[in-house]
Formats: C-alpha cells, sequence, structure tokens
C-alpha cells in the first residue's frame, strides 16, 4: 500500500471518530442548554457510550498501523504541510490515549455529566457537603488518570495540563504567575485607595430581553451569524462548536447588572476561533484544539481589548443607552467606559474587572496544585478559599456559592484548565500589540463598528491554522517570541493611570 493510500484511510477513519466525539458535543450542549433535568442519568450514560466507542476507534491498532506505515512516507511530505501536521498531531494524540483504558475515559465522561447538575444545586443552595461527593468521585478519576502516565516524566499536575497545553510545564506557569503576584496585589491595593469611578448609574432593573437584543446587535457587528450561529442562556457560560459551521454559545443574564455583554463576547471569542478554523482541516485532529492558552487568549481579547475598550463604546453606548433609555440617562460614553474597567475587588472570577481577574485565576491553580498533591483535603476547600481570597484581594466570602463552588470546571474534572485562563489573557495582549502594528487604523474602525480588519487579521495569523502547528510555535509565529507576562502588565498599569491617576 502507498503512502498516499494510507493517508487516506486514515483521515476516513479519523474522520468517522470526529463525527462520533461531535455528536457528544451536541449531547453536552443540550445537557446545559435544554434537556429536562430527569434526563441525567440517561445522558451520562449516553455520552460516556460514545466517548467509550470513540476512544476504541482512536486507540486500535489499525490506526497504530497505519502511523507505522506512514513512518517512511512522512519524510517526503513538506512539514509544513496539512498532511505532514496530520501524521505527527495523530500520531502524539494516539500514543497519548492508548495509555488510557476506555472504561476509564467513560468513567471520566459519566461523572462529569453527573457532576454538573449535582453542582448547581449545591451552588444554588450555597451547600459545598453536598457538592463533595461529585468532586470527591472526579479527583478519584482523575488521579486514575494520572496514573496511566506514570512512565511520562511529568507531575502529576503536569500530565493534567497537558490536556489544555501541550506541553506546557507547572514550574514555568508558577514563575509566571509570581511575577504578575509581585505587581498585582501593590497595584490592586494601591487603587482600592484611590477608587473614585461613579458606579451609582449601573445597577438597576436591565430587562433580560432588553439585554438580549443588545447582545445580538453586538454580536452580529463582530461577525455573528444566525445561519451559523446559536445564542442561548445557560448558568455558566460556556461556548462549543459542533461543526465547522455550527457554533453555539451561551451566556447568563441577570437583570440587576449589565455584565451579560462581557460573558457573550468572551464567548464569542471561543466561537469565532473555532468558526474560523481552515475547511480543508475538517473531521480531521487538526480542527481540534490543544492550546486552550491560544483559545482563552481570543475569548479575552474579545471580551477586554475590545469590548471593553473606549473606541467599542464610543460606537455602541449611544444604542444601549436608548434601550435602556430610563437607567442610563445623562451617561456618558467615558463614564460608562471608566464604569466598565473600574477596579472592583469581588468574589465572582466571570465578573471581575481586568486588574483582579489574574489573583482570581492564580487562587485556583494553587488550590488545584495542592489537591492533586495531596496536600490539601477536600473538606478543607473552602476555607483555603476564603482564606486566599482575603490575602490576595482583601475579600470576605459570605457563602459557598459566591466562593468555592461558583464556577463549575471542578464538577466536571477540569483540573488543570483554570491556569490557561490567565496564560491566555497574557497572551491576549501579545497578539493586540501585534494587531494593532498591522492594522494602524484600528481605533478608528472600531468607533465605527467596523470589526471586519481585525476578525480576518486574527483568522489569517490564527484561528485558520487549527494544529498544524504547536501551540508554542505557533505563538512565536504570530507574535514573534513566547509568552512574555510584561506586555500584560504595562497595559494593565496604562489602563489603571488613565482611569485613577494612579501609578506603580
Amino acid at each position: 500500500m502507498s503512502g498516499e493510500q494510507r493517508l487516506s484511510q486514515l483521515r476516513e477513519r479519523l474522520a468517522v471518530i470526529h463525527d462520533f466525539r461531535r455528536a457528544a458535543f451536541l449531547l453536552s450542549w443540550d445537557q446545559l442548554t435544554m434537556m429536562p433535568p430527569n434526563g441525567t442519568e440517561s445522558r451520562g450514560d449516553q455520552l460516556a457510550t460514545l466517548d467509550r466507542f470513540a476512544h476504541e476507534l482512536f486507540v486500535s491498532d489499525e490506526i497504530g498501523e497505519l502511523l507505522s506505515g506512514l513512518a517512511d512516507y512522512e519524510p517526503e511530505l513538506d512539514p509544513d504541510s496539512v498532511d505532514a501536521a496530520l501524521i505527527r498531531v495523530t500520531r502524539r494524540d494516539w500514543e497519548k490515549a492508548r495509555k488510557v483504558p476506555a472504561e476509564l475515559r467513560a468513567e471520566i465522561t459519566r461523572a462529569e455529566v453527573l457532576g454538573v447538575p449535582g453542582w448547581a444545586e449545591a451552588r444554588k443552595n450555597a451547600d459545598f457537603q453536598a457538592f463533595l461527593p461529585y468532586l470527591r468521585r472526579n479527583l478519584e478519576l482523575k488521579l486514575r488518570y494520572i496514573d496511566c502516565f506514570a512512565d511520562s516524566g511529568r507531575s502529576p499536575y503536569d500530565i493534567l495540563l497537558d490536556d489544555y497545553q501541550e506541553d506546557a510545564r507547572s514550574e514555568d506557569v508558577t514563575a509566571v504567575f509570581a511575577r504578575l503576584k509581585e505587581e498585582l496585589i501593590p497595584l490592586i491595593r494601591e487603587v482600592a485607595a484611590n477608587d473614585q469611578v461613579d458606579t451609582s448609574f449601573a445597577h438597576g432593573h436591565f430587562p433580560v430581553e432588553k439585554q438580549e437584543l443588545f447582545a445580538r446587535e453586538i454580536l452580529e457587528r463582530l461577525g455573528y451569524t444566525s445561519e451559523a450561529w446559536r445564542l442561548d442562556p445557560t448558568l455558566h457560560p460556556f461556548a462549543t462548536s459542533i461543526a465547522l459551521d455550527d457554533i453555539r454559545l451561551t451566556t447568563r443574564y441577570s437583570e440587576s447588572d449589565l455584565e451579560s455583554i462581557f460573558h457573550t463576547t468572551h464567548e464569542f471569542g471561543h466561537g469565532i476561533y473555532e468558526y474560523g478554523i481552515g475547511r480543508e482541516l475538517d473531521r480531521t485532529p487538526l480542527a481540534e484544539l490543544n492550546s486552550m492558552v491560544l483559545h482563552e487568549s481570543q475569548s479575552r481579547l474579545w471580551e477586554n481589548l475590545v469590548c471593553r475598550s473606549l473606541p467599542f463604546w464610543r460606537h455602541f453606548f449611544p444604542k444601549l443607552q436608548e434601550i435602556f433609555s430610563s437607567e442610563l440617562s445623562g451617561v456618558t460614553d467615558e463614564a460608562w467606559w471608566r464604569y466598565v474597567n473600574r477596579v472592583d475587588p469581588g468574589c465572582i472570577r466571570v465578573d471581575a474587572d481586568e486588574v483582579t481577574y489574574g489573583m482570581h485565576i492564580i487562587l485556583r491553580y494553587e488550590l488545584e496544585q495542592e489537591i492533586i498533591a495531596g496536600r490539601l483535603a477536600l473538606e478543607d476547600l473552602p476555607e483555603a478559599w476564603n482564606a486566599k481570597m482575603k490575602e490576595y484581594l482583601d475579600v470576605d466570602v459570605p457563602d459557598d456559592a459566591k466562593g468555592v463552588l461558583q464556577d463549575v470546571h471542578w464538577s466536571g474534572g477540569s483540573f488543570g484548565y483554570f491556569p490557561t485562563y490567565l496564560l491566555g489573557t497574557i497572551v491576549s495582549v501579545q497578539i493586540w500589540e501585534a494587531a494593532r502594528a498591522d492594522l494602524t487604523e484600528l481605533d478608528s474602525q472600531m468607533e465605527s463598528g467596523e470589526f471586519g480588519p481585525l476578525r480576518e487579521w486574527l483568522g489569517d495569523k490564527l484561528y485558520r491554522w487549527g494544529r498544524r502547528y504547536p501551540p508554542d510555535e505557533l505563538l512565536r509565529r504570530l507574535v514573534g517570541g513566547p509568552l512574555d507576562a510584561e506586555p500584560y502588565l504595562r497595559y494593565l498599569k496604562a489602563k489603571v493611570a488613565d482611569i485613577y491617576g494612579v501609578r506603580v
């Protein structure tokens, strides 16, 4: 059999596996948006079956034989070609997946499905003890998963981190976060002593139907199209791609504020990344993403660098004011911009401002490491959480719903995910600086409601490549170097100086 024939067979098998996985994505989306609560047990079985079957197909000897047979053909290919990338990525994924038993894979999936509604109920009642059995089960399974890679030479936490950022090392993450703590904690304290931003107009009654109307207007300007996208409410916002032309966004509304604007644009950033993947990569592992750092860089870029910018609000604020005329009467676009960029230490990560956000992530990262290392008992997690909130943000946590239960991730066993939020935020500023260097009219374009040039630039430089390059290489191609926290710190300090006149 020729190399071309083997590659064709490999593509056919990978396409079937891809379809099973995306069908599972659809079932997961339905669970979190539309499924009646009593469907949980059956949905757990359905998703476990799909996950186990897709896993068994992928780790099969047949896939291994095709990869082995392509070893002589691979050097003939252009290393930058789609075919070469497909072989490289599939081999890496296959070797990793082979270490995990299919039954364990299914158990992990089932525990996630059961854990999410368990978390939702516990959060509603601020009852950590009710969530503890689900958390304990997820941790038990993750430790068994870690054992599958005992010969990898990686630390237990690095094994989990690798699932979200290929080849990432916690020692590097810890060093970056130490640098941020050094700068952010004093900055937060300094701003807290000089807070003079008016927030009186931002709290009132903002009907959900009006918020959704405004959210859709923003999304359509940014690049959303109803022919390929959906927007639905959920408890904890997320985005998923059922296919490259079937993007599902979710958001969360509260009638007491307008934070849904930022939840929605955050998820748009995830969605536009998936929507922009090159169609030639469809139904292959190259259309999946191995870098949540790069993925989160886009959710944070669109949420913060675009949606919290003054040019953005010079365009959109008149419409917001028109929709909420009584609540925002007499408010200027600059006053609104100052409000949405205020530094306001609080309990809730997804509502956090740009300056305090990093401390929320560092807190979770440090607790995860303690949990995985066995140094922190799950029963003691709320107390440890509350102590770090007080230490880092001087915030007293009133109950577990606003503390340890606020995020969905641990209900699905997503240990290792949290640091990518902050690493992605750092990278978002590096990408923003590169975009601004090329798009010299970016501010005026945003002020006129034109986001096509930015979207197309990001699509060309980042989105279309999927997994054709390893994450670190793709970042170097995009910004000219590795992850660097200094541009992010400069950006935060400049924004604080603009709003508060505080320089640290």
